[in-house]
């Protein structure tokens, strides 16, 4: 029984983590990186696809991603997505492939990013409170229907909060590494 609720948090606890570093990926650093168009959505005759199956995308250099379509026909329809997209890009076309730069980040864009990912890592560290909140209950559940002794109880809520202390250290860890990321030029 506490295994499980256990096993069940930590699995939680897991795609939080996944989540937010979906969220820091989105989150633009001024190097070029094929992720920063993972939210791009093309119209492929007449359904809208993710720009990766449309497209093959790669970094040309530190600051240009370069897309190559598999269909020449797409081009304008890439290029379209982009822009809609409200990533603050702007691709150019050359007829055979499209280029990506990215452009310089300002410090006042810096700050925002900075900002953003403060909140995105104080998300997940709310949710994976929450899901030490909804452990801690199954566990006091437990206790009422005397499924468990208070020994057993105790123990599993240290356990869980250990647990929860040491994912709250990796959200920590990873948003200290996306504001270094983010404020170095």
């Amino acid at each position: 029984m506490i295994s499980d609720v256990l096993k069940e948090s930590e699995d939680r606890m897991k795609k939080c983590l996944v989540s937010l570093e979906t969220a820091f990926n989105r989150i633009r650093t001024g190097r070029a990186h094929p992720t920063i168009l993972d939210s791009v959505r093309v119209n492929y005759y007449g359904s809208e696809m993710p720009l990766q199956q449309v497209a093959n995308i790669i970094v040309e250099d530190a600051r240009t991603l370069l897309i190559s379509p598999w269909e020449r026909k797409m081009m304008q329809e890439i290029e379209k997505a982009i822009m809609r997209a409200d990533l603050g890009l702007n691709p150019s076309n050359n007829g055979d492939v499209i280029r990506v730069p990215m452009p310089m980040l300002t410090e006042q864009t810096r700050r925002d990013y900075t900002k953003q990912a403060k909140a995105e890592a104080e998300n997940a560290r709310v949710a994976v409170r929450n899901i030490r909140r909804d452990a801690n209950s199954q566990c006091k559940d437990f206790l009422k229907e005397k499924a468990i002794s208070e020994d057993d109880a105790r123990r599993a809520e240290q356990n869980i909060q250990k647990m929860t202390d040491s994912y709250i250290a990796i959200i920590d860890k990873k948003f200290t590494e996306k504001e270094a990321d983010l404020l170095s030029i």
